[in-house]
């Protein structure tokens, strides 16, 4: 089974889970949805065997954006410059940023069968730079760090990803950043919520309180 179908697989896990409204943008059931919502579920359906789930739930308000979103993802999940290993190294850095529990559940072992190291991923989870990197790992990661915390990326480490990746990797690596950025702010904005038995992400303060 090829890492496509093992993730859509393992997504079950989480799409079979008995729905919980959200006080936000509550999930719309199949069976309200507009015409418009039904054949944006439909082309998901289509495109990724499953039907729609996650923070696709939240944008079906919005089915247009909803399916963008989607051909989005259908290339830079399954087919960026960088691969599939590296783009989940990519996705579990961002989740981590954005303290995105949902998002780090589905992608973790996802992650792991890709081929990323579990201490690797533990000490993105734990807000730690990861003990012996790869050169690729080292090289998506301080990319990924620094767009990500300084909304930046200094010439040597944009360097290094061109050497190694070419500019096609350079901009597919920023894209994965920025799409996972997206539906990270979708999913909190929306409260969307994380199964209980799924790992949550330890809190890290980010931000100076009021009064400081």
């Amino acid at each position: 089974m090829n890492l496509r179908l093992e993730t859509m697989t393992g997504l079950w896990a989480f799409i079979a889970l008995p729905a919980m409204a959200q006080e936000r943008l509550p999930t719309i059931p199949p069976t309200q949805y507009t015409t418009e919502q039904k054949q944006a579920a439909a082309d998901f359906e289509a495109q990724r065997k499953v039907p729609v789930f996650g923070p696709f739930e939240p944008m079906m308000h919005s089915p247009q954006l909803m399916t963008l979103a989607r051909a989005m993802g259908d290339y830079l999940r399954y087919k960026s410059a960088i691969g599939t290993t590296l783009s989940e190294l990519t996705i579990l850095i961002t989740a981590r940023e954005w303290t995105q529990d949902y998002e780090w559940s589905v992608h973790y072992p996802i992650a792991l069968k890709a081929g990323i190291r579990p201490e690797v991923a533990d000490a993105i989870a734990d807000g730690r730079r990861p003990p012996a990197l790869t050169p690729d790992e080292q090289i998506v990661y301080d990319y990924a760090s620094e767009l990500l915390k300084k909304q930046q990326v200094s010439d040597a480490t944009f360097e290094r990803a061109k050497s190694r990746f070419g500019t096609k990797g350079v901009v597919d690596m920023t894209g994965i950043v920025g799409y996972y950025t997206f539906l990270a702010m979708q999913l909190n904005a929306a409260q969307y919520p994380t199964p209980n038995d799924a790992r949550k992400l330890p809190r890290i303060a980010r931000w100076p309180d009021a009064s400081d």
